[in-house]
């Protein structure tokens, strides 16, 4: 368990932040975007969870749990990425869980035949902006993949998670019947 006494440090006060091997960086670095966007992602989460009630809601506090896992695992670099007793490393089964999840809700739903518009009922557009913000978390993490060592299986959490959000947008608008279809060049 974590325990915080002291919110601020002052070590932060010269633009640069601790990493967890003790090493610091320039608060912009390409690290730090990939951990401030899955940060915005999981704030997002939130945001609508506290629209969603029963196992919708329970999933999203479980892939809160795991953004912060992949916030930990991004804060430590390194290229070792097999999970210690002293660091914290996304593992394959996390992106499983999505898959099987992603499955699970597509089960009941029609297929599509358009590209559908981000909104629908209040809780969908919620998902569509945690959707989005996924989308550039995930954009975050391979431009840092491609400058430095990324941990593989935080790579196919992320790409899996904007997957199992838009699935679930559609299951809460009404397993698809509330989805707003996009219908191109409608307003020419």
């Amino acid at each position: 368990m974590v325990k915080l006494n002291k919110i601020y440090t002052r070590t932060g006060d010269d633009g640069t932040t601790g990493l967890v091997d003790g090493s610091r960086l320039p608060k912009h670095a390409l690290r730090m975007e990939a951990v401030g966007a899955v940060d915005e992602a999981n704030s997002a989460l939130g945001l609508a969870a506290v629209v969603l009630a029963g196992e919708h809601a329970d999933d999203i506090y479980r892939l809160q749990n795991d953004m912060f896992d992949l916030g930990a695992d991004l804060a430590t670099p390194g290229e070792d990425f097999e999970p210690s007793e002293m660091v914290l490393r996304m593992i394959p089964a996390q992106a499983e869980w999505l898959e099987a999840r992603i499955d699970a809700m597509n089960e009941g739903l029609e297929p599509l035949t358009s590209f559908v518009l981000p909104g629908g009922n209040e809780a969908a557009a919620r998902l569509h902006v945690a959707r989005a913000c996924a989308r550039r978390a995930e954009r975050r993490l391979t431009a840092l993949a491609d400058a430095e060592p990324v941990n593989p299986a935080a790579l196919a959490f992320i790409n899996r998670l904007s997957d199992f959000l838009f699935v679930l947008c559609r299951v809460v608008n009404d397993n698809g019947a509330a989805d707003v279809k996009w219908v191109p060049g409608a307003n020419r």
